[in-house]
């Protein structure tokens, strides 16, 4: 066995140079985001090692990126046993906090895909003031990279000099989302290899279902159930912006359920939320499942006390393709608006950022604590949900 590297240069505390990293789990988030964005990143990174469920997979990735035989692994938890690397990223799918746990245990810095978990209770270890545990989840960042574009950076400075987040009146969101096959036809994907055992992916699906029996019990209603799921899955993203320039939702008081008129039978319904925000304004998320939509779209607006800030994201797995920021400003009756966009996105801004928590140190915009936020929003909306159609909860959304 390997020992693992260690998390810093003795010397300063920085680790010079390139980051070896090792990637967890090479499903279509990897193949179409973070590994080509690795590689541009070559001066800061290096994939040191791969795991995955699939073989094939795994040697058609490891051949690509020149990552050896000897340093490709179909359980995550025997690269981490082999080691050779100074961070992980959890890019699998389900919780990631058992992984999360096991790596930072080792001294690695940590990118887990969002969610990071799905109940309060996976991540006690992660709180844990005092203890063994304590202090390990500062090496940890939530994929989050929305909070990283450009364009929301520069939303965020523009939202200061308005007053701040005390200044919101309303955030607006609609999220215009087609199918998965919609969007991913552009990246011409190979098939999946179809060669992982079905008894593991039975186990797999039997271990994934453990959390949300935590959070919503085990006779929770089907629609509770997709309500939790779409929200910790993806609306997720959406209340990272949210906290970010309005701080955390004070609660949910709305919550719906519909289904577009060209949706089939196995697709997922609509979402809409809506609530108090921190300081007292109002947010509203529209989750919009239109399967044969032309486009992915997402526009999040912030209106404050002398203005309004729209971002429209495109989808996420095209790179290069620039969110734009629209500033509208004015007085007596006298508006102009400002158009921005930047070359690059917010996930290549979220990578540089986890070289800089994996060298440096410098903390992420989300860890632990939002993830638990999610956590608590989440469970607040299945609540709500819950309670309008007479639902029984039992789990640990039963109390929120």
């Amino acid at each position: 066995m390997t020992a693992p590297a260690t998390a810093a240069d003795p010397a300063d505390g920085i680790r010079p140079g390139r980051v070896r990293v090792a990637v967890a789990g090479l499903g279509t988030v990897a193949q179409t985001v973070h590994l080509p964005l690795l590689e541009r990143l070559a001066d800061r990174f290096t994939v040191a090692a791969l795991a995955d469920l699939s073989p094939g997979l795994l040697r058609r990735t490891g051949e690509r990126l020149g990552v050896p035989e000897a340093q490709r692994f179909t359980e995550v938890g025997t690269m981490l046993d082999h080691g050779g690397f100074d961070a992980v990223m959890l890019l699998t799918s389900g919780s990631h906090v058992p992984d999360a746990l096991d790596a930072l245990r080792r001294g690695h810095t940590v990118l887990a895909e969002k969610p990071l978990g799905y109940a309060h209770g996976e991540l006690a270890g992660l709180l844990a003031a005092d203890g063994p545990d304590a202090g390990l989840a500062d090496r940890l960042m939530v994929g989050y990279m929305k909070q990283y574009d450009p364009a929301t950076r520069r939303l965020v400075e523009l939202l200061a000099a308005a007053g701040g987040p005390e200044a919101v009146h309303s955030v607006e969101v609609t999220v215009l989302h087609p199918s998965a096959e919609a969007q991913l036809a552009f990246a011409r994907l190979p098939a999946p290899p179809g060669d992982v055992d079905p008894a593991t992916l039975a186990a797999l699906a039997t271990a994934q279902q453990l959390p949300l029996t935590a959070a919503l019990g085990a006779e929770a209603a089907p629609e509770v159930r997709t309500l939790y799921g779409i929200t910790m899955n993806s609306v997720c993203h959406e209340l990272s912006l949210i906290r970010l320039l309005a701080g955390a939702p004070a609660g949910v008081d709305h919550a719906a359920l519909w289904r577009a008129p060209s949706a089939g039978e196995g697709d997922p319904p609509s979402v809409e939320l809506a609530g108090t925000l921190a300081h007292g304004g109002r947010f509203g998320i529209r989750w919009l499942y239109q399967p044969d939509y032309p486009a992915y779209r997402e526009t999040v607006t912030v209106h404050h006390a002398t203005g309004s800030l729209e971002l429209v994201f495109p989808s996420p797995y095209r790179l290069n393709v620039p969110t734009t920021l629209t500033v509208t400003g004015g007085g007596e009756e006298s508006e102009h608006r400002t158009v921005h966009t930047s070359p690059s996105g917010g996930f290549e801004a979220e990578l540089v950022a986890f070289h800089e928590l994996a060298t440096r140190g410098t903390p992420p915009l989300s860890g632990v604590d939002e993830a638990a936020a999610d956590i608590t929003f989440a469970q607040q909306a299945v609540a709500r949900l819950a309670a309008v159609h007479g639902h029984a909860l039992t789990g640990e959304a039963a109390h929120a």
